[in-house]
């Protein structure tokens, strides 16, 4: 695996993944718990989809949607009062799509302690046009051996998810031609 994306549009310049990095600062209050009292997991999923759409957005130079949401993980549980950090890049791109890393960390508003990592995911974003068509997007160029490593890793991800859904329609393909329905 390489860090060049195979069919990058040479008309569009690509661009560093520091060009469209970003972080989204939100402090948690009580409009924001569940019935457990700390704050809930869809609250968070919204900061991370907003975040990486920012990002996404920005790489592409316009509109991205959401295509898909993996590896979400919650490592921590937040709390009213925590100021959390969303902080987001693109790890890779293809022709119309984009992975986007997204790592969560939470802070007490009123305390000097350094942020811990309270949760990550991926999540890939499709750029589209005025009519909601699929459009290019610029190849990503990571900067750093870490920006590297996240671009490779992407690209495992990326493989997986194509032989996950590949394997899906064979299987739903292959119980239709037996007379099942799903």
């Amino acid at each position: 695996m390489t860090d060049q994306t195979p069919d990058a549009d040479p008309d569009i310049p690509g661009k560093p993944i520091s060009a469209s990095r970003t972080t989204l600062s939100h402090i948690m209050t009580h409009n924001d718990t569940n019935l457990l009292g700390t704050v809930h997991g869809g609250v968070i999923m919204k900061l991370v989809d907003d975040a990486a759409g920012a990002v996404a957005g920005r790489h592409s130079g316009g509109p991205a949607v959401t295509a898909s949401m993996d590896e979400m993980v919650f490592l921590e549980p937040v709390r009213v009062g925590d100021l959390v950090h969303v902080k987001s890049q693109v790890n890779w791109t293809g022709r119309t799509s984009m992975e986007i890393g997204v790592r969560v960390l939470a802070e007490r508003w009123n305390e000097s302690a350094p942020a811990t990592q309270v949760g990550s995911a991926y999540l890939v974003f499709a750029a589209v046009d005025a009519d909601g068509k699929p459009r290019r997007v610029p190849q990503v160029l990571p900067e750093t051996d870490r920006d590297r490593r996240r671009n490779q890793e992407a690209q495992i991800r990326r493989t997986h998810r194509l032989a996950r859904r590949r394997a899906i329609r064979e299987l739903r393909e292959k119980r239709a031609a037996e007379g099942f329905e799903d």
